[in-house]
């Protein structure tokens, strides 16, 4: 993976990327190269209020503001966990009971103020920010209309339309764990029915193939077990239609298909390639590309790097 110089990234300067999770808050000041020049990490407080998860978050920022290329910072990118409110800088993650319409954006500036960082600042859903991260630096460089999935314990997604990052106008854009594949199928937490994530989760596949979770129903496969197979290839095929879908609505050319369920490799890749061979009939969709991400643990930060380097104008 080569490195961005400056004008291909669009930025220059330090940028502050922030990623927020159910497990960890994690910071890192990141160069015009999507280098990681310096990075802190707490753990995500449980059971406690919403000022304490962002006394967690402002413990991270006040670590990195003791580096000396705090003094460079030029903007700062906050990729958070959703549901996401990008237009009112609002988060109420699933896995952070504390955050309900939680104003982390403003919250994140006044901070920086106070640690004499003035600085414009974005709000994205982590979705989002990994399609950043991927067609910065990644398996969707160099591609202008592309899909960047995560499927793990949810499924998420974004957009890159016309060589630019889509995330819309409340950051959602792009989420394709909620477009409905099977029009009577099982109530799905968003109130919808039979959506891409009710179905291609890890938890959704464990949950059909009588495991524990995604990493022991791959196992399982992997030994021939018929329930474990059958419920990769549903998730293939439930990944494939709504692939399809978007594809054929905004003409992407690649999908990236990240998170720990890609881990399993062509126990979810050949069954969706498969699958993807029927939704996919129009002339202009056939070429679609399926390839796994090519970024590891870092990528939310150097998502959130990525996406204030687009998003802002500075």
């Amino acid at each position: 993976m080569r490195p961005l110089d400056a004008s291909e990234a669009g930025h220059s300067g330090v940028t502050l990327a922030v990623d927020i999770g159910g497990t960890k808050i994690a910071g890192a000041l990141v160069d015009a190269t999507g280098r990681l020049l310096v990075s802190a990490r707490r753990p995500t407080p449980r059971g406690t209020g919403g000022d304490e998860v962002m006394a967690a978050v402002e413990e991270v920022l006040t670590e990195l503001s003791g580096a000396p290329e705090w003094a460079s910072v030029r903007r700062c990118g906050i990729g958070s966990a959703g549901p996401v409110d990008a237009s009112r800088g609002e988060v109420s993650p699933v896995n952070i009971a504390a955050w309900r319409g939680f104003p982390v954006l403003e919250r994140t500036r006044a901070a920086l103020a106070r640690l004499g960082a003035p600085v414009p600042a974005v709000l994205v859903g982590d979705g989002v920010a990994m399609t950043a991260a991927e067609h910065w630096l990644g398996a969707a460089r160099g591609h202008r209309n592309a899909l960047c999935m995560v499927v793990s314990t949810g499924v998420g997604g974004g957009l890159v339309l016309d060589g630019r990052l889509h995330p819309g106008p409340t950051g959602n854009a792009g989420h394709i764990g909620h477009i409905s594949v099977e029009l009577d199928g099982e109530p799905c937490p968003c109130g919808s029915r039979g959506c891409v994530e009710i179905i291609a989760s890890g938890t959704s596949i464990a949950r059909h193939a009588g495991f524990a979770d995604a990493a022991a129903t791959a196992e399982a496969a992997r030994a021939g077990d018929p329930k474990a197979l059958a419920a990769f290839d549903r998730a293939g095929k439930a990944l494939a239609a709504g692939i399809a879908a978007t594809a054929t609505l905004v003409e992407i050319d690649l999908c990236v298909i990240g998170g720990g369920v890609a881990a399993a490799g062509d126990l979810l890749f050949a069954p969706l390639r498969r699958h993807l061979e029927t939704y996919a009939a129009l002339s202009f969709v056939r070429h679609l590309e399926i390839t796994p991400a090519a970024l590891g643990t870092d990528a939310g930060l150097v998502g959130a790097a990525a996406a204030a380097g687009q998003l802002l104008d500075v």
